[in-house]
């Protein structure tokens, strides 16, 4: 494993987070995997987390979405006879957007430090971005979840994927729930397969017998709770329909891309300031945060101004590593307003 390993801060409160720190440090992915991932494009992982992390976002996802779909629970299909999946407005209901009105656990689980450095390993990269994280909630009958097959880089970037694999994106699906192969799991096609049937280095497939081709030949990413599925932005897959009766599936799903790839994006971070950002600043590590653009402790960034304006914007933010990388002493949080106006 390259780069330095996350850990919870001192002074981190709340970190019943992790167990301990040893078990939040542990690897949670091989030497296996990453190479699964580079050279297939898809990489499964099980059980990448455990029951009791996964648990009470679980719970979250009830209580903001259900367990009972709007439909009938019974399995829909609008397909035409002999016709492929379709992108479908239904299929996009019950998703929301990072950060989440939610607990700080829900929120830092796409942040997660071996995520981080999953990412960081797929990609080639020694520093990486978060550009995107959304729950979704699907039911069997609310839609027909059957999709095309595609790649994910057409509302990703406006080029295309690149030839490194720094210039690409690892997108992990994480299951919350049990998928099983009548919950909608993902199936994909691996690279040298779609190469074969297609064409080598194809990221399209327009017509009925390039999908059909695609079909003949994909693979199902089902696994239990917990489970996550990292795909490549330039692999072939597809979402598949609930047929479990009265069945639904949570999933999570965190978007990475080596940090400074302007060419990727997605979420805009910025554009959801009126949300709660405090369950983040609040319980992330610096190198969390690194993740979603915040300049780490010691960056040229971080002056006495930019400390003291920073604290007065999130007063229960501990930037004592911050302040300490630059010299200066912690800021009495009491006096944060006099402090930033003198």
């Amino acid at each position: 494993m390259t780069g330095r390993a996350c850990v919870v801060a001192p002074e981190c409160e709340n970190r019943d987070w992790v167990k301990n720190a040893e078990e939040h440090l542990s690897q949670r992915f091989t030497e296996e995997h990453v190479a699964a991932w580079k050279e297939t494009g898809f990489t499964i992982i099980p059980r990448f987390f455990n029951e009791d992390e996964i648990a009470p976002i679980r719970q979250e996802y009830e209580r903001i979405y259900g367990t009972t779909g709007q439909g009938s629970g019974t399995e829909l299909h609008l397909r035409k006879l002999g016709g492929f999946g379709e992108f479908r407005e239904a299929q996009f209901e019950n998703i929301d957007t990072f950060p989440y009105d939610a607990s700080f656990a829900m929120n830092l689980i796409s942040l997660h430090p071996q995520l981080i450095e999953l990412a960081k390993r797929l990609l080639d990269s020694p520093s990486v971005h978060l550009y995107q994280s959304h729950t979704w909630a699907k039911y069997t009958g609310d839609a027909d979840y059957n999709q095309p097959h595609h790649c994910d880089f057409s509302n990703h970037t406006l080029l295309v994927p690149g030839d490194q694999c720094i210039e690409r994106t690892v997108d992990v699906v994480i299951y919350l729930t049990e998928v099983t192969d009548a919950h909608g799991p993902l199936h994909f096609v691996t690279k040298a397969d779609s190469n074969r049937v297609l064409r080598s280095g194809a990221v399209w497939a327009l017509e009925p017998e390039e999908q059909a081709a695609l079909n003949a030949i994909e693979r199902s990413a089902a696994g239990p709770a917990g489970t996550i599925v990292a795909h490549s932005i330039d692999t072939f897959h597809r979402g598949t329909n609930l047929t479990e009766p009265g069945g639904h599936r949570f999933t999570m799903t965190a978007g990475y891309k080596s940090a400074g790839n302007d060419m990727i994006g997605y979420h805009v971070w910025q554009g959801a300031a009126s949300r709660d950002w405090r369950p983040i600043f609040e319980h992330a590590t610096p190198e969390q945060l690194k993740c979603l653009g915040i300049p780490p402790p010691g960056s040229e960034f971080w002056t006495e101004r930019t400390l003291k304006l920073s604290q007065a914007r999130w007063p229960k933010w501990n930037m004592a590593e911050y302040f300490r990388a630059a010299g200066l002493p912690p800021l009495n949080k009491t006096r944060v307003s006099s402090e930033v106006q003198s």
